[in-house]
């Protein structure tokens, strides 16, 4: 399979692995090496084990009594977006306390949901502008964000392609999920203290801009790690 993916083209090969398969790395490598591959263009990530607790309790499992639980039933109790955000939100190199009941909040608690009601929130805003009648222009004036958490939030938003770039650089996809979430604080904390409408027509373009900006990037960011991102919650 490795000497085929070579052979296609494929300049890395990338195992994905259960650390308890940590053994078979050096015998993989030297296989290659044997078959006359460059051995340096395989990669083998090992992944941490998963433990699952609810309402503060372990929830047990034993491979050896055929006592588990299943990714899919994982799913049907937190649901998709739940599941595959807090997989995502700790390193493939760290153990994983997966608690369910957590995960199944719809309350600020929820990092997914957090994450998710910014979307939405920001959706709602737009929907209101709508309604009385406040259309972005195409040429906001952006000039006018000079108050420090305007100044701040820009900046965070201007973080998020070297975040991306940085995550597949380093195998490590848990730093969008967790710029997510510091992006969310942040906006959040900037809704509750700022308004977007009913400033001046200056300043309300502005942070309408501002908005569309934070929107845009909660959905791309959402997108990568396969979560949805609601317009009402």
């Amino acid at each position: 399979y490795h000497r085929a993916k070579l052979r296609h083209g494929f300049t890395k090969l990338i195992d994905i692995w259960g650390a308890d398969h940590h053994g078979y790395a050096p015998r993989l490598s030297a296989a290659l090496k044997g078959l006359g591959e460059d051995e340096s263009r395989l990669e083998i990530l090992l992944v941490q084990f998963v433990s699952l607790t609810r309402d503060g309790k372990a929830v047990q499992m034993s491979t050896r009594s055929g006592d588990f639980t299943t990714l899919h039933e994982v799913i049907d109790e937190v649901g998709v977006d739940a599941a595959r955000f807090f997989y995502l939100l700790r390193s493939f190199r760290s153990h994983l306390d997966f608690d369910l009941t957590l995960a199944s909040k719809k309350s600020s608690e929820n990092p997914v949901y957090y994450i998710q009601y910014m979307h939405a929130r920001i959706c709602s805003i737009f929907r209101e502008a709508a309604d009385r009648g406040i259309v972005l222009s195409d040429a906001p004036p952006l000039s006018v964000l000079s108050l420090p958490d305007e100044t701040s939030l820009m900046k965070k938003v201007a973080r998020f392609p070297d975040v991306v770039s940085e995550s597949g650089r380093a195998r490590e996809p848990h730093r969008i999920p967790f710029y997510l979430l510091n992006l969310a604080r942040e906006f959040h904390a900037f809704y509750h203290n700022h308004r977007f409408l009913g400033e001046t027509p200056e300043r309300t373009q502005g942070r309408l801009a501002l908005a569309t900006a934070v929107r845009n990037i909660v959905s791309t960011g959402l997108s990568l790690l396969g979560v949805s991102a609601p317009e009402r919650m």
